[in-house]
Order: C-alpha cells, then structure tokens, then sequence
C-alpha cells in the first residue's frame, strides 16, 4: 500500500522548499533535507489527463497526471513564483485561497486578465502568514474537476512541537464518471438535477445537492487509500483541507482525539475533540499522539451517506476496512463557539467604523443564488460592499436560504464574533437561519471577491465584491465586477 506523497518527518528545523506532490507512491520527506529556501517556484500546467483514483480512471483536468496538483512550500515572508501555462480548452486563473495577496495576484477573474488556452501568466506573491493553505482554479467549475493543491506556508520559528505532518486534501469527486461539473451546474440552474434526499441536522437541514460517485483522500478512493507512515508516541500535525464543490466532511481518526490548533492557518487556543466539520475551503490544523497499529482516517461526507479515508500506520496490523465502524465520528464535535483566536492573532479591540448586513438568498428551485444587503434581495452578481482603508469593518451575514454555506473572503482574514473571542477564520459555515458577525481590518487595498464557496451556488449568483474606495472601471468603462 502506498505512502502518502504529502508526509514528512519533522526531524530538524527546515525542509524541502518544494515537493512534487499529488500522486499517492512518493515516498515520506525529511525536514533535514535539503535545507529551506526563501523562495518557492512551480511550474502550474493545468490540461486534460488521465487520473487514476483508485475505484476508477478518470479523463478530467488537472495539474499535471495526478490529484491534488504540487504541494508548494515556503516558509512565511518568502516569495511565491507560480507560472501558469494553461492547456485547458477553457481560460483560467489560480487563486491563492486564504493568502493574504496583492489584489492584481489573487487569480480572481475580476481583477485579472482570464488566461486562455496556450497561454501563461506568472504568479509573483509573497506569503505573509504561516499556515495550511491552497491553490485553484477560480474559473467556471474547473475546482470541480481537478485543478487544485495544497500550498503550505511555514513558519521559522513554529512553536509547535510535533515530529510528523500529514497533509490530507479531502475531495469530493464527479468528473469522468459519465458526467462533468459543467453538466451538474447546468441541471441546477435549470431545476433538473434531481439528486436524493441529503440532510444533516449538524447543517441545519439540507446538506448538499450533489450526489458524488466518489470522495478521496489525496486523491484516492476508500477502496485504493493512502498511507502516512509515522511510528507509535509520534506527535503527528495534521493539516485538513477541504477542496470539495459541494460536501462537508466529519473528520476522525479512529483512536484517536484530534487537538485543533489552527483554524484557517492562524493559531487559536487549543481544544480537544473527538471529531470536526469541515466545509469547502475551511482548513484545520490538528495534533495527535500516535499509538502503535494502524488506523482509520475518515473523513465522512455529512448528510451523503459516503465517505473519504486512508490509513495511518504506525507499526505491524492488518489494515481496516473502508468501511470499519469510528466511534470518534459519533463523539465530541467541534463547534464554533469552543475557538478562539491565539492572542498573537488577535485583532486588537478598536471601534467599528462600518457595520454592513448582508442576506444570502436563494431563488427559485435553488436555479440562482444572491447575496443582497436586504432580505429577499434579488438574485445577482452586483453588489460592492466600498469600504475605505484602515477601517474597522463588522460584517454581518444572515442566511435565508434552507441550505448552509461556506463563506469566503479573499485577500483578508475574519475574526468571527460572538460571546467572546472567536477564531481568525476566512471561511465559515453559516447555516439557515442563522447570523454570523465577522470583522476585518481594510488593510489590503483592492477589489475582493465575498462568495460561498460551494461551487455551485457561487457560479449560480451567491458571489460579492468588498471594493476599497470608489468602483474602479475597466478598459472601456466595464465595472470591475463582474459574474463570471
């Protein structure tokens, strides 16, 4: 059974600055060798391949012949060189999910040009804050397809004590299996994709739309899994990373109780829990403390009745059926409520300049999506949020719609409200019905993206611009967002 590509062992301080990751059978790195280097580049060439998940050989698009697409490593402060040559029969662009990034490198098509088919564009970014982070196409429903990976920020001077990290990109799969995602979102937005009942009350009600074949690990089938090597008393950090377009996923390691120590790459005060949900484009850093044999890593698809896994072995065993029951699945849960920002990320405690509500709406038979500054707004890709640099900004989100979403801003980082200090998050979950208050620093001048990250919903409408300033235009006056 093969090793994960996306192990390593933390034996010294400092790593490999780049490895070539995606494909399970590469064997475990060492941080001992070679050393770090400030600067990270990778060469992104997304087109149409052949990808083998385990149950299935699939014809998709993909970085290169294998899901995820290269893990990319840098420690934090050092530069990001990408260039992408696109042989995708679409245009694209890669966004840099969770970094807080120079607007014009974001790969957001409202703020660069789309790069078309043969044709490159070079990323050039530096990576601020150390973290679990990832990469993908902001194009149409290419994220539903392969066009993703991780990217990893570290830090120099981590404080945490661990000696094995595990980088586990969980997905859910559709393309290549007698349809494609284009197919999907055209029987959503005409009322006909009549999927079977999916509901989780840990959601609010409905848990997705879309009935995937497959959900993978490293980009492996339950059938075929990925193994992380490690031995038993290893403390293990595990970096959960959630690429789906339309699953969340309840993470357990059986065994095992999971510490959270980061919650979209920033650190929070650590809690201990048998399990957590994770929705699209969330991030979750946690420690384990190994034991000896080999054990299940599930992560389940909420409300879908399916699931994700590998292995973790740390010694001799037979290895678990995908199947295997987990009690820690049915254990403690992590909610919201339990995280808190570490003080060193932190926002300090300063006045609200601008409070601004938003709805998130849904039109009819869930064909369109809107996110609106009243309730019922109409569904559209046109609101801009302007704020003015240095301010304080609160946001708050109502969801009116029966379904929850993932939430994300671009180029910034949340810090979410509530009865206390709540975590530094630039992703999170709303369920209907429910209010979320969020504020943010306007420290970084642009023009950013404000959508649900399910794929779907946000290619169908729900989808804003947080603008600094007055709207800037385009080339022949075009406002500068625009539906894509």
């Amino acid at each position: 059974m093969a090793d994960s590509s996306l192990t390593r062992r933390r034996l010294l301080k400092g790593g490999a600055a780049l490895s070539a990751a995606g494909a399970a059978g590469l064997t475990a790195r060492s941080l001992a060798s070679p050393a770090h280097a400030f600067d990270a580049f990778q060469l992104l060439e997304p087109g149409p391949t052949s990808v083998g998940l385990g149950a299935a050989t699939v014809n998709t698009w993909a970085y290169g012949s294998a899901v995820p697409g290269p893990l990319i490593r840098v420690d934090a402060g050092g530069l990001v060189h990408a260039r992408l040559v696109n042989r995708m029969p679409q245009p694209t662009t890669v966004h840099w999910h969770g970094i807080r990034i120079e607007n014009a490198m974001d790969g957001a098509p409202n703020t660069q040009p789309l790069t078309g088919q043969n044709q490159s564009f070079d990323y050039r970014f530096t990576a601020p804050d150390p973290g679990t982070y990832f990469y993908h196409s902001h194009y149409g429903t290419q994220l539903d397809r392969g066009v993703y990976g991780p990217l990893i920020v570290d830090d120099p001077n981590e404080p945490l004590s661990y000696d094995v990290e595990f980088v586990v990109v969980i997905d859910d799969w559709i393309d290549g299996t007698g349809t494609t995602p284009d197919a999907v979102m055209t029987a959503m937005h005409n009322g006909t994709l009549n999927s079977p009942s999916m509901y989780a009350s840990t959601l609010g009600g409905q848990a997705g739309h879309v009935s995937y074949p497959y959900h993978l690990i490293n980009g492996r089938t339950p059938s075929h899994p990925v193994t992380f090597n490690a031995s038993p008393g290893q403390r293990a950090r595990i970096r959960l990373i959630n690429a789906g377009s339309d699953t969340a996923y309840r993470v357990a390691l059986g065994g095992h109780r999971l510490t959270v120590t980061h919650t979209d790459g920033f650190p929070c005060d650590h809690v201990t829990v048998d399990t957590l949900l994770i929705g699209m484009g969330e991030r979750y850093d946690v420690l384990v403390t190994l034991g000896g044999g080999v054990f299940p890593l599930v992560a389940s698809a909420e409300g879908k009745n399916a699931r994700a896994f590998a292995l973790v072995r740390t010694g001799a065993g037979t290895a678990p059926a995908p199947t295997v029951s987990v009690p820690q699945l049915s254990g403690t849960l992590l909610s919201l409520a339990q995280l808190s920002a570490a003080p060193s990320v932190d926002l300090p405690s300063r006045p609200i300049d601008l409070t601004v509500r938003m709805f998130l709406g849904m039109g009819p038979l869930g064909m369109t999506w809107s996110i609106s500054t009243s309730p019922g707004g109409t569904p559209q890709n046109a609101l801009r949020v302007r704020v003015e640099q240095h301010q304080r900004i609160r946001l708050q989100f109502t969801n009116a719609t029966p379904i929850w979403h993932p939430v994300h801003l671009h180029g910034h980082t949340f810090q979410i409200r509530g009865a206390g200090q709540g975590p530094r998050k630039d992703t999170f979950i709303i369920k209907p019905n429910e209010t979320i208050t969020a504020d943010i620093d306007a420290d970084n001048v642009g023009e950013w993206m404000l959508h649900c990250h399910n794929l779907y919903h946000s290619e169908l409408g729900m989808m804003a611009t947080l603008g600094y300033g007055p709207t800037p235009t385009l080339t022949g006056g075009t406002p500068a967002h625009q539906g894509h």
